[in-house]
C-alpha cells in the first residue's frame, strides 16, 4: 500500500516522557552512587593508611627486657642492641596484623652494615644508604616522598633523616615502608598492603552487587512516581477522546494541580467556542436545508403543471423537462443536506423495525443491471439477513454504494458483493474495480463535497455527499461504514449494521399469530 505523502519509513522512535524521566533518574543517580563509591573507596583506603602510619610512628624495633633497650615496648636507639626472638610476631602484634609474614623489619647501622633483616623483607627494596650518601639521596627522592610513593629497584637506596612513610610497590604488591633514623643508625619497617588491599576489594564487589539493585530500586520508583505525576495528562487525554460532535458540551474537571490547572481550563474554553461555533453551522445548514424545501416543492409543482400545457415534444417541454430534471437534483442535495445537518446534532431520527437486509441488496444489484450493463456483478448473499433500522435509510445507504461503484468502475470492469451474518452483526462487502487509490484520496473519501481525480477529470453526477452520508447513516443504526484495506485497482468498502433481535414480547406475538 502507498504511504501518505511526508512520510518516511526510517521514522525517528522516540521514547515515551515516561520512561525517559525514568532513564535520566537512574542514570542521575546511577552517577551519584558511583561518585560516592569512587571517593567513599578513596577516603576509606586514606583512613586505613593512616591508621597504620599511626600505629607505625609508635612502634619499633623491640629489646629484649633484660638488654640495653630497656622495657619491652620503647624504641631501641640501637640497632645493633639485643633483639627478642621473632620481632616480626611482636610488630604483628603491635600493628594489629594477623601473621608476622606481614610485616618486615631492617636494622641498619652508621656504616651502611645490615644489623637484621626478616626472611620476608621484600627483596626488591634495596639496603639503607650508608650515612655518607644520604644527603644526596634525600635530595633525590625528595620528589618520590612528597607524593607518598616510593619505587623499589635494585639500585635504589632509602635515605636517612627523620621519620619517613611511603608506599612502595614490589613485584610481591604494594608494602607501606615506614624508615626512621636514630644516632646508632637507621630503623626500616615493612607492612604487606594486600590485606588492606583484599578489604578494599571486597568493599568494591560490595558496591558492585549493591549499586545495579539501587539503580533498579531508583529507576522502578523514578518509573512509579512519573506515572502518578502524569496521571492527571492521561485523564486529560481521555476525557479528550470522549469529545465528538454529539458531546461538545461536557467540560473537564478542573485540577488542583497548578501545573495543569491553566491548560484545562484553555482546553475548556476552547471547546465552549467550538460547540458555539458548531451548533451555529447545524443550525444554518439545517434551516437552510428546511426553508429550501418549500420553494423547491411549489417550483417543482409549477414546472409540471407548465409541462403539461405545452405541445408535447416542442423545445419548450424539453427546457421545461431540464429545468425539472435540475430542479430535482437540486431537491435530493436538500435532503442529504438536511439529513447531514440533523446527524451532526445527533437529532436523526431512526424508525428502528426489522427489514430484510438480503432482500433489499437484491433489489439494488437488479437495479446495477439497468444503470451499468457492461459490469460483471457477482454477488453472495446470505439468505434471511435482517437488521433493525429504517428501511428508507437503508436503502439510501446500499444506493449511494451501488452508484459509486458504477459511476468510479473502470471500463468492462466488475462489482463484487458479499453479505453474511456475524456475531451481533450483518457485514456488506462491496468490492470494484477503479483506478489505483492515492493515500490523500483514501483519506478523504468520506469528506463531504470531496470528489476524486476521476470525477473531475470525467464529469459524473453527484456532490461527494453521498459517501459521507451513508456513514452518518450507518453510525446513527450503530454500524459503520469504512474504506477497508484491498489490493491496488480496487476499492472494497465494509459495512456493519447490527443484527435484528426481537424482544420477548415481539417473539409471543409471533408465536400467539402462528
Amino acid at each position: 500500500m502507498s504511504q501518505p505523502p511526508g512520510h518516511s519509513s526510517h521514522h525517528r522512535y522516540h521514547l515515551s516522557l515516561r520512561l525517559r524521566l525514568a532513564l535520566w533518574s537512574a542514570a542521575l543517580a546511577g552517577g551519584a552512587l558511583l561518585g560516592f563509591a569512587l571517593l567513599s573507596s578513596w577516603l576509606i583506603y586514606q583512613a586505613k593508611l593512616d591508621r597504620l602510619d599511626a600505629r607505625l610512628g609508635r612502634t619499633g624495633p623491640l629489646a629484649r627486657p633484660d638488654g640495653p633497650g630497656g622495657n619491652r615496648g620503647a624504641l631501641s636507639p640501637d640497632p645493633e642492641a639485643a633483639l627478642p626472638p621473632n620481632p616480626e610476631a611482636i610488630l604483628a602484634q603491635d600493628l594489629g596484623l594477623a601473621t608476622d609474614a606481614e610485616v618486615g623489619l631492617l636494622l641498619v647501622n652508621r656504616t651502611g652494615t645490615v644489623v637484621y633483616q626478616s626472611p620476608h623483607w621484600p627483596g626488591s627494596i634495596a639496603p639503607l644508604a650508608p650515612p655518607d650518601l644520604s644527603q644526596d639521596l634525600s635530595q633525590g627522592q625528595s620528589q618520590d616522598q612528597s607524593q607518598g610513593q616510593f619505587q623499589g629497584r635494585s639500585q635504589g637506596r632509602l635515605w636517612r633523616g627523620p621519620h619517613r612513610l611511603m608506599t612502595v610497590r614490589t613485584a610481591d604488591g604494594p608494602w607501606r615502608l615506614s624508615v626512621r633514623a636514630t644516632p646508632m643508625g637507621q630503623v626500616a619497617i615493612a607492612v604487606n598492603l594486600a590485606a588492606v588491599r583484599q578489604e578494599m576489594a571486597t568493599l568494591r564487589r560490595i558496591y558492585l552487587l549493591t549499586i545495579p539493585g539501587l539503580l533498579l530500586a531508583i529507576g522502578g520508583g523514578a518509573w512509579t512516581l512519573a506515572g502518578q505525576a502524569l496521571q492527571p495528562v492521561r485523564q486529560l487525554s481521555q476525557s479528550i477522546d470522549r469529545v465528538t460532535a454529539q458531546g461538545l458540551a461536557q467540560r473537564l474537571p478542573a485540577n488542583p494541580d497548578p501545573e495543569f490547572a491553566p491548560l484545562i481550563l484553555a482546553f475548556n474554553a476552547m471547546l465552549e467556542r467550538l460547540e458555539r461555533s458548531f451548533h451555529q453551522a447545524s443550525r444554518f445548514s439545517g434551516d437552510a436545508a428546511h426553508e429550501l424545501k418549500t420553494p423547491l416543492t411549489i417550483l417543482q409543482g409549477e414546472l409540471e403543471q407548465a409541462i403539461q400545457q405545452v405541445e408535447p415534444g416542442s423545445p419548450a417541454q424539453q427546457t421545461l423537462g431540464q429545468l425539472l430534471a435540475q430542479v430535482h437534483h437540486l431537491g435530493s442535495i436538500v435532503r442529504k443536506l438536511l439529513l447531514l445537518s440533523l446527524a451532526d446534532a445527533g437529532q436523526m431520527s431512526i424508525l428502528r423495525q426489522p427489514v430484510d437486509f438480503s432482500a433489499l441488496v437484491q433489489d439494488q444489484l437488479e437495479d446495477l443491471s439497468l444503470l451499468a450493463p457492461d459490469l460483471a456483478v457477482r454477488a453472495e448473499i446470505e439468505p434471511g439477513l435482517v437488521v433493525a433500522g429504517d428501511r428508507d435509510l437503508l436503502v439510501q445507504v446500499v444506493q449511494n454504494l451501488i452508484t459509486n461503484a458504477a459511476k468510479y468502475n473502470l471500463p468492462q470492469g466488475w462489482v463484487r458483493v458479499q453479505a453474511h451474518r456475524q456475531p451481533q452483526q450483518v457485514h456488506l462487502t462491496l468490492a470494484n474495480a477503479t483506478v489505483p487509490l492515492t493515500a490523500t484520496a483514501a483519506s478523504h473519501l468520506f469528506d463531504r463535497f470531496y470528489r476524486g481525480e476521476t470525477a473531475r477529470t470525467h464529469p459524473t453526477e453527484g456532490l461527494g455527499l453521498g459517501l459521507s452520508l451513508a456513514r452518518e447513516i450507518a453510525r446513527a443504526h450503530g454500524g459503520d461504514l469504512v474504506l477497508a484495506p484491498s489490493p491496488p485497482g480496487e476499492a472494497h468498502f465494509s459495512l456493519h449494521l447490527p443484527i435484528y433481535q426481537p424482544t420477548r414480547a415481539q417473539g409471543q406475538r409471533n408465536i400467539s399469530a402462528m
